[in-house]
């Protein structure tokens, strides 16, 4: 008889029909999309996932006695390089960590799939491939990290982020003696970590920012957070006129009151925190 088993059949389908997902499952409370629309106030403004700008940080570990030739092979390619897809950023690491690292970061307005069809469309490139073939004997490994800028970024004035009006502003920008620093903290695992950590520092820094003494060639240039690589992982870009201008600001912002309280709260949040100095290339976009 079919009887017990048109029974069980039902049975089974009401069960499923009662099950759901977990909302925490469902999607990355700290991801881009997720925190846009957060601060847009969830009105539904916010941009659509696949149109969110992401910012990629490639890192290049060089063998020691052939950084001078996989520049030279860079240097000559650097026109195409910025023909092809959106370099930013170009530097090595001068101290505070690895060093003989090809460091450069870009910014794809269109997302996920900008950086897909540019990546494609390198990939069938004559001249492209030409120079790959020259510079990656010159390599050991190779990183590739996608992140996405903080909301903070897009609504502090004087703040110019990686794209827009602002960071074009800086780009060609040469000061003699400039630096980037890099600093990278590595956050506790947590869906509510990456929030908390931008949540304490939009409230500290404006106090940094305009603490008496800062140096006035100290910029900061983008903060970011992880989307795709070792999640949890937020970077400040600050371009500094040289060390002496980077201590200088550093003196200046231990007395921003406003700035101690969030760091020592962010501290709670952190496992890990490095500094690192790097030095722009001549064709970097930004110097």
């Amino acid at each position: 008889s079919l009887g017990p088993c048109l029974l069980l059949l039902k049975k089974m389908i009401h069960s499923a029909a009662r099950l759901h997902v977990p909302k925490s499952i469902r999607a990355c409370p700290y991801s881009s999309t997720a925190i846009a629309s957060a601060s847009a106030g969830n009105s539904g403004g916010g941009p659509k996932q696949d149109q969110q700008p992401i910012v990629e940080l490639r890192e290049y570990d060089l063998h020691p006695h052939l950084v001078s030739t996989y520049m030279g092979h860079t240097t000559n390619s650097a026109n195409l390089r910025k023909s092809l897809v959106p370099l930013r950023l170009f530097t090595l690491p001068d101290t505070g960590g690895k060093i003989n690292v090809a460091t450069h970061l870009y910014h794809y307005e269109g997302g996920h799939a900008a950086r897909d069809e540019a990546r494609a469309a390198m990939a069938q490139n004559a001249e492209w491939l030409e120079y790959l073939e020259n510079a990656k004997s010159c390599m050991q490994g190779q990183r590739s990290t996608v992140f996405a800028e903080a909301p903070l970024v897009s609504r502090t004035e004087g703040l110019p982020g990686l794209a827009g009006s602002q960071a074009e502003s800086l780009i060609g920008e040469s000061s003699p003696g400039a630096i980037y620093e890099l600093r990278r903290y590595k956050l506790q695992l947590g869906y509510d970590t990456v929030p908390r950590f931008l949540d304490l520092y939009e409230k500290g820094l404006p106090s940094k920012l305009n603490a008496e003494g800062t140096d006035p060639g100290t910029n900061l240039v983008t903060l970011l957070y992880t989307e795709v690589g070792i999640l949890n992982e937020v970077i400040e870009l600050w371009r500094h006129n040289g060390t002496g201008g980077m201590e200088k600001s550093r003196v200046a912002a231990r007395k921003a009151t406003e700035w101690r309280e969030a760091i020592a709260q962010i501290a709670n949040l952190s496992v890990e925190f490095t500094t690192c100095i790097h030095r722009p290339t001549a064709f970097s976009p930004l110097r």
